[in-house]
């Protein structure tokens, strides 16, 4: 009998394309919050930003990598409150579970940032997000988005969120006033 080597072949997917696209306004939309003091409200984040620099994370599932990636955004709220900067997570999920998303939220050191669902896997229509895309970023400011970030199931790692943070210095040097 011959032995039969079989190699398989690992190609990188290409890159995906998910939300609104830079240079584009994210468009209002309201989901369930679980954390702060708008729990079990809905709210839309993007409504009262205006203007304000803001961090949109849209996950379908809450990884330890998001909530890494969570949580060293939120961290960043306190030093730019005077712009008004803001982060927040939108579950995609058919069901809001407030509850675990709390606790989720907290295992991870959630401190600011709400953390809430919107109930329906697509997310907001108005914002396309790629069935493929486990986790979308938007980084916006003055009703535009600056930056885009797409990761397929499991390519949102530790070694990868500091290139999704490279984007804030970016965002937060716009200096965007504050609007009350």
């Amino acid at each position: 009998m011959i032995p039969i080597l079989v190699l398989s072949i690992v190609l990188a997917a290409d890159p995906i394309s998910s939300g609104v696209a830079v240079g584009q306004r994210p468009g209002p939309y309201s989901f369930l919050v679980a954390t702060g003091s708008e729990r079990g409200k809905q709210n839309c984040f993007i409504c009262e930003q205006g203007a304000k620099p803001a961090v949109v994370i849209f996950s379908r599932k809450l990884s330890d990598p998001v909530g890494k990636l969570l949580a060293k955004l939120d961290a960043e709220m306190p030093t730019h409150k005077a712009v008004g900067f803001k982060v927040w997570l939108t579950q995609l999920t058919p069901k809001a579970d407030l509850d675990e998303l709390a606790k989720w939220s907290k295992a991870h050191g959630v401190k600011n940032a709400p953390v809430g669902a919107f109930e329906d896997m697509d997310g907001p229509p108005a914002y396309k997000l790629h069935n493929d895309a486990e986790v979308t970023i938007l980084f916006f400011v003055k009703e535009k988005v600056l930056a885009n970030f797409a990761f397929r199931t499991g390519e949102l790692t530790e070694k990868r969120i500091p290139e999704v943070l490279k984007a804030l210095p970016g965002l937060l040097a716009d200096k965007a006033p504050a609007k009350e």
